[in-house]
């Protein structure tokens, strides 16, 4: 089964299950207990931390929950916060949600650090929504923006245009 956020990434071959962690979380359990796919693959848009550049498309099956203050010693979590359905995560592009959309270069580096390169605002969401029931899944995203000051703008400005090259390359490689 092929899921999207929904609102402004709505796909025609795809179901919406909302924006952010929570209401991914409530949508994506709701439709796994009403229908139990066999698989997920989420589709949607991502922020560059930097090295993935505009319109790339990525294809992963890892994700972690980290916020940003994560990188200045302002927080931290006792719960496991990275997930993967892939077999070697080494060559994995790890995916960061948060329900907040990083503006600041200077943490995106931590990011890259870690080996963390895109972020997503709903994937963590189902891929432990997915493992909750047991159903495979994987994600594929385009690049619409740096997580910079310019992040909102970027993905305003670039959002149409990976729509339809997203859907392409879905269609394309069916």
């Amino acid at each position: 089964m092929f899921i999207c956020a929904g609102k402004s990434e709505q796909f025609d071959f795809a179901v919406p299950v909302g924006i952010g962690l929570i209401e991914v979380t409530m949508n994506l359990t709701k439709l796994c207990l009403s229908q139990k796919p066999e698989f997920l693959l989420f589709v949607g848009s991502a922020g560059s931390y930097g090295e993935k550049k505009i319109f790339d498309i990525v294809e992963s099956k890892t994700a972690c929950n980290i916020e940003n203050s994560f990188f200045n010693a302002g927080a931290y979590t006792p719960l496991d916060n990275m997930i993967s359905t892939a077999e070697d995560v080494s060559r994995e592009t790890i995916i960061n949600s948060s329900n907040y959309i990083t503006t600041d270069e200077s943490v995106a580096k931590h990011y890259l650090s870690k080996n963390i390169h895109l972020e997503n605002m709903e994937y963590f969401a189902v891929l432990k929504v997915a493992e909750a029931f047991g159903i495979p899944a994987t994600g594929i995203f385009i690049v619409t923006n740096y997580c910079n000051k310019n992040a909102h703008k970027d993905f305003m400005d670039n959002h149409k245009e990976a729509m339809e090259r997203l859907t392409t390359y879905i269609k394309e490689s069916k």
